[in-house]
């Protein structure tokens, strides 16, 4: 059985699908002013807005307030007539950013039975980053009573050659339109269309053909391959994860094999998309002396060649190369040691993007910054593989604008 499927798709049937599409809950958690002028904006309108707890709000009284209404308006929207199914289909869809860059990717449903955000863990689908598990519970409370999901997950493919979701975008014209319009708050352009019969049918044996052959890929690496990595939203898929096995729990003698909690709705694309950009997110430290810092790290990671580092203390600055044979990335390497350092000695680690932004905090006394290179595109899934789950902050996907909106939605009731 394929992990990644078909699914009854729901879509709001609704003259202003402008309102109802809204950002991932976990995008603008400093800037609350971005989420109220979302729920001013769509306080009159069917929303995704009134559908998911913005992680801004976590901690604050909305925080209950939220979590109880959710699942009422669900049910409301349901008895509503608010949306539209979509049976035993995928929908393509065409993000256009602000660089004018168009992203690819399929909405499908992925089996939780095949991923695993454990460390160590060797499923079809794994997390990227380390899953903080305290930030689960308050999702969990959403989703345990909840009739439908509304995801923000961004599920990978290492897909070099393109083979699974390239033909689709080529026959684009032949598939029926099904939402087309911009998105709030500078979230560019998207459309979407209906991946049904014989086209969706040829996705899948695409994909039998591609997940049978993966092991190929990664010949020699340590590890064992894996067929998608979750990009973004991997906290939420957790949560779904989470759900499931409580429903197992609770219910040992029935089986679930077929109950809709076992998917979670999410977008495939894939890592090779011209427009998928990758950025390293760079570390500052500060309340260190750089020197010693400096010291060390040459020492217990430094090679005549390797992963090329930049540093910058004060008015210094520097490169280094790092060991390759400690591990397959640059960030996993700087980052364990790190870890380590800051065990042993004062200091406080920040994660910083943009190269200008890194210069200057390390102008500060007693601080130290490094630029991190750009991860390759073939590194993630390699590193994955090899290394097990990436330290926290490996890498950004996009700006917060280009993250995905909760747009389609599954009943899992």
């Amino acid at each position: 059985m394929h992990t990644f499927l078909p699914a009854e798709i729901l879509l709001p049937k609704t003259a202003s699908m402008e309102k109802w599409a809204v950002i991932a809950c976990d995008q603008f958690t400093s800037d609350p002013a971005y989420w109220q002028r979302v729920r001013e904006r769509t306080q009159d309108a069917p929303s995704a807005m009134h559908l998911i707890l913005p992680e801004a709000e976590l901690g604050t009284p909305m925080e209950e307030v939220s979590t109880q209404r959710i699942n009422q308006t669900m049910l409301d929207y349901l008895a509503e007539g608010v949306f539209e199914s979509y049976p035993d289909c995928f929908v393509y869809v065409e993000r256009t950013l602000l660089s004018g860059a168009v992203r690819k990717g399929l909405i499908g449903k992925v089996d939780l039975e095949a991923y695993d955000y454990a460390p160590g863990s060797v499923s079809a689908v794994r997390a990227t980053e380390k899953t903080v598990v305290e930030r689960i519970p308050p999702r969990r409370r959403v989703r345990q009573n909840a009739p439908l999901e509304f995801p923000h997950i961004l599920m990978l493919c290492d897909d070099d050659q393109k083979e699974l979701l390239e033909p689709i975008a080529a026959g684009k014209d032949k598939l029926p339109p099904l939402y087309a319009f911009d998105l709030m708050e500078g979230g560019g352009h998207i459309a979407g269309y209906l991946v049904a019969g014989e086209i969706a049918k040829e996705f899948e044996a695409r994909l039998e053909a591609y997940s049978a052959k993966i092991g190929e890929k990664y010949i020699g690496l340590p590890g064992t391959p894996m067929v998608f990595a979750v990009g973004d939203g991997n906290h939420s898929l957790a949560t779904a994860k989470a759900c499931y096995e409580a429903l197992k729990a609770a219910h040992p003698d029935e089986d679930l094999s077929n109950h809709p909690a076992r998917y979670a709705l999410v977008e495939l694309e894939n890592i090779h998309d011209e427009a998928q950009q990758f950025e390293p997110i760079h570390r500052i430290l500060t309340n260190v002396e750089p020197k010693s810092l400096l010291a060390a790290l040459e020492k217990e990671c430094g090679a005549p060649e390797g992963f090329l580092l930049r540093w910058f203390a004060g008015e210094e600055s520097g490169t280094l190369y790092l060991n390759q044979e400690k591990g397959q990335l640059a960030v996993g390497i700087l980052q364990s040691f790190l870890d380590d350092y800051l065990e042993k000695n004062p200091g406080e680690l920040d994660y910083i993007h943009g190269d200008a932004e890194v210069k200057a905090l390390a102008r500060q006394e007693n601080a130290v910054g490094f630029l991190l290179p750009v991860m390759g595109k073939s590194e993630l899934f390699r590193g994955v593989i090899a290394d097990g789950i990436l330290p926290r902050k490996t890498f950004s996907m996009g700006h917060a604008v280009e993250k995905r909106y909760y747009l389609e939605g599954r009943k899992i009731k």
